[in-house]
């Protein structure tokens, strides 16, 4: 590794300690380094005066690797970035599960691995998301976790029809359904009632939120199916589609969300030789 970027979360990254130590142990190995935030801060908030921040656009053009302090939504944003760029990511934990993340803010020696290669890189699959209104696509992206789609704040019950390559899989009445990678099979739809499962089996996981339809039940389908979800027509509410954690869009009547393996694939670094099973058990043991 020649060259890395740091991309601190600056409301979690106090006074910027984490990186500021990052930089240094990289520096000491000779690895050029540029920090530059994940995301536009707000205009109050103070950016101190001693670190230069440099544009992550440009540095991400001749960069080998995207190191992310935060949590796993700061990990997540970062991902869809680095994956497109084409170059892997890291994640150190500043977080609270940080279910995502390689290194906790305490296991920062570990980053001297980087520059003589002693590392390994999982390819993570992703999902594509399309959703067209009659003929035209109003709103495309990739996701690394899951899309979700849900009735929002408002107390009632969003009717979805869920389909598997054009064929009914359910219709259920209830929060919401979310659709995930294996890698996204941990975070929400775990919570949901969904499965565990390994990030090596490329599966597609549907699962209901809050189901009232009590034949309503997670279903864990091929890579290469192509799931769609739509409103039903008795649908009398509109849902709102949300991809990794980021911005609600609006559903109508007649909207349909399309959903199938994206050709991209997340390349995540691994410093540690562990299996997922430990990282199951640790994570969660925490949450206890």
């Amino acid at each position: 590794m020649k060259k890395v970027i740091l991309t601190p979360n600056p409301y979690r990254d106090k006074d910027f300690d984490t990186v500021r130590q990052a930089r240094n142990i990289l520096r000491e190995c000779g690895v050029e380094v540029k920090i530059c935030l994940p995301f536009e801060v707000d205009k109050s908030f103070d950016l101190p005066k001693d670190l230069y921040f440099s544009r992550l656009d440009r540095e991400l053009q001749t960069s080998d690797l995207i190191i992310c302090f935060g949590g796993d939504g700061t990990i997540l944003h970062m991902a869809k970035t680095a994956t497109r760029a084409g170059i892997p990511i890291l994640g150190v934990n500043i977080g609270t599960l940080g279910f995502m993340a390689e290194l906790e803010n305490t296991e920062l020696d570990q980053l001297k691995r980087i520059a003589s290669g002693n590392f390994t890189i999982d390819s993570r699959m992703m999902l594509d998301v399309t959703v067209h209104r009659d003929r035209d696509i109003i709103f495309h992206d990739i996701c690394l976790n899951d899309v979700v789609i849900t009735k929002g704040a408002v107390a009632r019950i969003v009717h979805l029809n869920v389909a598997c390559d054009g064929v009914q899989a359910m219709e259920c009445g209830g929060d919401g359904v979310i659709v995930a990678t294996p890698t996204g099979s941990t975070a929400y739809s775990l919570s949901a009632g969904g499965p565990i499962v390994e990030p090596e089996a490329h599966s597609i996981i549907v699962t209901p939120i809050c189901a009232h339809d009590v034949a309503s039940r997670c279903i864990v389908a091929s890579e290469n199916r192509v799931i769609t979800v739509g409103l039903t027509k008795n649908a009398r509410r509109n849902a709102f589609l949300s991809v990794d954690g980021g911005k609600a869009l609006r559903l109508n009547m007649g909207d349909v969300a399309t959903i199938r393996k994206s050709r991209l694939q997340t390349k995540l670094i691994r410093l540690k030789d562990r299996s997922f099973y430990d990282v199951v058990n640790s994570k969660f043991k925490n949450t206890v």
